[in-house]
């Protein structure tokens, strides 16, 4: 069974408003948490002045997620974070982050009318967004004298291989993550040099 999920293309923005309150939604692909509250640092500085920037994001394959996070920022317990993440669960997306940027407009909505508004706001943007499907990766453990070091960073480059973590001791040890199907160019490119390595799939992670 594939484990290819979609995930959105890229960033997209939309605004909406109900009664004089404005909702600025904003979609984009993200991988970890560590990428998640990096877009969150930056809706935070565009926009300063705004009352509530409330988020959910689902990381992983959907109906599956390896980690799933909401969060109301000061609006009333679920009647943000958890509509706009169950807008996402509805759209069988994965790897996916939705903010949703409100300017209180003076009016109070009630948290069902919170509830709608936010949701709303995240269906704008989840229905408009672009989508690719990304293909499984899997992690490669390369074990190499220093000389070879220089070589496999060249290899990697253009085949959508990133090297995720470098250790130095007698020997490099280099680890991979990369599409599964690069997997065998890799393969062969340690053997011509002699390389040691071994691997470990990932079905719930995806890369560009």
């Amino acid at each position: 069974m594939s484990v290819d999920y979609p995930v959105p293309a890229g960033f997209l923005e939309r605004e909406t408003e109900v009664k004089k309150s404005r909702f600025i939604a904003r979609v984009v692909p993200v991988a970890s948490r560590h990428e998640a509250k990096q877009w969150l640092a930056r809706a935070h500085a565009d926009h300063p002045d705004a009352r509530h920037i409330c988020w959910a994001y689902q990381i992983g394959r959907p109906g599956a997620a390896a980690e799933a996070a909401m969060n109301d920022d000061g609006e009333p317990s679920g009647t943000a974070g958890k509509p706009i993440l169950g807008v996402i669960q509805h759209k069988d997306m994965g790897n996916v982050l939705v903010m949703v940027i409100r300017y209180f407009g003076g009016v109070k909505l009630g948290a069902g009318g919170l509830v709608r508004a936010y949701a709303g706001a995240a269906e704008s943007v989840l229905s408009e967004v672009d989508r690719v499907v990304q293909k499984p990766v899997e992690t490669a453990r390369v074990i190499m004298d220093f000389a070879d070091e220089q070589p496999l960073r060249h290899w990697c480059e253009g085949r959508e291989a990133l090297i995720e973590n470098v250790e130095y001791d007698a020997t490099v040890k280099v680890t991979l993550e990369m599409p599964r199907d690069r997997i065998e160019e890799l393969k062969e490119f340690c053997e011509a040099r002699g390389l040691e390595m071994d691997t470990q799939s990932n079905p719930e992670e995806v890369m560009e």
